[in-house]
């Protein structure tokens, strides 16, 4: 699934639309139906930003078009004379470049949603207090890696950062959030900022845990285990070892 810095990477490219009146096109049937286009063709974007797996693009006339890529979207920037392949959600076309998004999910006008999203952990500079104030405000039994995918607690982090800044912090995914003290939660967190800006800025690295089970843990040689985690079953990875704590009683 694209996370936060997917997003943002996203809105960076999309600058190059910022200012323009655009040509908006919805050429997916399920994008049509949604009558977009006749909403949005021929105004002036005004700006597009990122915040936590949204993409939110402000058009004139406080028109807000949101975008959210799921598990299998993607957003692409090309010159405009550039051949494009397979059926797009929308095309949004400018002077010398086209944005095209693919596997929509969710494409709407925006009602609000932004509003009800927890700090965005790649805000510059983040609201951690924040942050820990909402995690603090959780059922104190709920386990700290299930509360990190929660949108509204923290928006950005997905499975692969969750499960790289828990092993960095060296925090089991199982805790309950009343077992991790103010420093482990901020010091996962930090660790999620730090990891997220690298790959933004288009630093390339190795995951320590995530989608190695059985794999040897880089710091310490225990196998890296993995187990459903939340009502969405999203997989967790964790080092028994370095990340001691409560665990699944059947993993």
């Amino acid at each position: 699934m694209p996370e936060g810095d997917a997003l943002h990477r996203a809105a960076r490219r999309l600058q190059v639309l910022v200012g323009q009146k655009l040509e908006v096109e919805t050429p997916h049937p399920r994008a049509a139906v949604k009558q977009l286009a006749p909403r949005l063709d021929g105004r002036r974007l005004e700006s597009v930003e990122a915040i936590g797996k949204n993409l939110l693009l402000h058009f004139e006339g406080g028109l807000v078009l949101r975008s959210h890529l799921r598990m299998k979207g993607r957003w692409l920037v090309l010159r405009s004379d550039a051949k494009i392949f397979g059926t797009p959600w929308l095309l949004l076309r400018g002077e010398d470049h086209v944005g095209a998004m693919f596997n929509g999910a969710v494409l709407e006008l925006d009602r609000g949603v932004a509003r009800r999203l927890g700090p965005d952990i790649l805000a510059d500079p983040p609201d951690f207090d924040g942050m820990l104030t909402r995690l603090r405000a959780e059922h104190p039994q709920r386990a700290v890696g299930d509360a990190l995918l929660d949108q509204r607690l923290v928006a950005g982090i997905g499975n692969l950062w969750k499960a790289e800044s828990l092993w960095a912090a060296r925090v089991s995914p199982w805790r309950q959030l009343a077992a991790v003290s103010d420093e482990e939660l901020l010091d996962t967190l930090k660790h999620a900022h730090r990891l997220m800006c690298s790959r933004l800025d288009g630093v390339q690295g190795h995951a320590q845990a995530y989608r190695r089970k059985g794999r040897p843990c880089p710091r310490c040689r225990t196998p890296i285990r993995s187990w459903p985690q939340g009502d969405d079953a999203r997989m967790a990875y964790w080092c028994p070892e370095c990340q001691r704590g409560e665990e699944p009683t059947t993993a």
